[in-house]
């Protein structure tokens, strides 16, 4: 089968790229990616099965490893040579329809799950992502013993597989059906941010996650208002179909806070403004902004995946705010015990999520298929994906 392998290199080319000698973005050239000819994984034991993948999208996690800028905490969570891949729709071999629940959880590692039917990335101890049955693996697309999404065929666990048939229509396509996993962690960094009914919102950039994190603030919070900084003009009339009140340039989201929470300026902060903040950027400066921007006592929520990051959290203390990630999904609370997945499945139907799949690309033109990924905004897009499918199928 064809896949694309990622080599145990990322440390060197994380090097060149610390020394200068490489562009951001330019992993799509010269990055530790390999297109190649290889077995598909063997199935590691009862419960797995193959997936067939359709269509694999591109995600800012998936650049960020192949441009070296990840960071050395993952690095016992993963195990080499691995095939990236996690935003997928696709067959089973009995022809099943399914989206693929990413996360490794305890049952595909050969441990018993935290309690009955909980999600993979259910519990309080993730001591079982680097034991058991499969090599080390936080996710699919970062395991040895798995294979990803940017291949002809992976190994996933019964655990992991969302049947379409389950989760809603059968007649989601495939544009659609990408957009699932994506949506999932919108869902559930909206529902951690625990905005209350009347209360504000503001998001920070308007890539795949920010906009769908928009989206589910909107339609599964009580949210009274959100203000989104983005930085490009198709992703600031998207975030206003979405659902965003107001959506600005990022340089201008202070001020349209500031105006309105009706409060003052205290240096770099705001004396109130928003109940939540999602940051779906994650860098030094976006995490600044956020706390800034969030009022004493509020929330900000990484949505983003951060790397090594610079803060000066003296605003963190004196504001007493609360900084809590948003990695993925499973049993939610708010839900009612609910899945995320039942509640993308929904907001991607009543939202027309798939037309943010901007382009596709065959796997073997995976060096295109990044740099525009990794340029996506600037050129007009959001996201990208692999075509699998080799029919061109809708």
């Amino acid at each position: 089968m064809k896949a694309l392998v990622f080599e145990r290199k990322e440390l060197r080319f994380a090097a060149a790229m610390a020394a200068g000698k490489l562009k951001p973005g330019s992993g799509a050239g010269v990055g530790p990616l390999r297109l190649t000819e290889m077995d598909p994984p063997e199935l590691p034991g009862d419960g797995w099965q193959y997936v067939r993948p359709a269509l694999s999208g591109i995600c800012g996690s998936d650049l960020a490893t192949v441009d070296g800028k990840v960071s050395r905490y993952f690095e016992p969570l993963v195990s080499f040579p691995f095939v990236p891949g996690h935003e997928v729709v696709g067959h089973t071999d009995d022809g099943t329809r399914v989206v693929l629940e990413p996360v490794l959880g305890h049952e595909a590692h050969g441990f018993a799950p935290p309690w009955p039917d909980a999600a993979p990335a259910d519990g309080d101890d993730y001591g079982h992502l680097i034991g058991g049955e499969i090599e080390a693996g936080l996710q699919t697309g970062s395991c040895a013993s798995t294979g990803g999404g940017w291949s002809e065929m992976f190994a996933a666990h019964e655990s992991q597989l969302h049947s379409l048939g389950s989760l809603g229509p059968e007649d989601l396509s495939d544009h659609a059906a990408v957009m699932i996993e994506p949506t999932a962690a919108g869902v559930h960094a909206a529902l951690r941010s625990g905005v209350t009914e009347g209360g504000t919102a503001a998001v920070i950039g308007a890539g795949t996650m920010g906009l769908v994190a928009v989206a589910a603030l909107r339609q599964c919070t009580g949210v009274a208002a959100i203000v989104v900084g983005a930085r490009y003009s198709h992703q600031r009339r998207l975030a206003r179909e979405l659902g965003a009140d107001l959506a600005v340039s990022p340089d201008e989201l202070g001020r349209a806070v500031r105006r309105a929470a009706g409060t003052r300026v205290i240096g770099e902060t705001l004396g109130s403004g928003t109940h939540v903040t999602i940051d779906a950027v994650a860098s030094s400066e976006s995490l600044t902004d956020a706390i800034a921007l969030t009022r004493p006592r509020g929330r900000v929520v990484v949505l983003g995946m951060p790397a090594n990051v610079e803060l000066n959290l003296s605003a963190l203390w004196h504001r007493e705010t609360e900084l809590v990630g948003a990695y993925c999904y499973g049993t939610e609370p708010r839900l009612d015990g609910g899945h995320t997945f039942e509640a993308a499945i929904k907001l991607v139907r009543d939202c027309n999520l798939e037309r943010l799949v901007s382009e596709l690309y065959p796997l073997e033109d995976y060096r295109n298929a990044l740099e525009h990924a990794a340029n996506a905004g600037s050129r007009g897009s959001t996201k990208i994906a692999f075509d699998l499918r080799g029919d061109g199928a809708a």
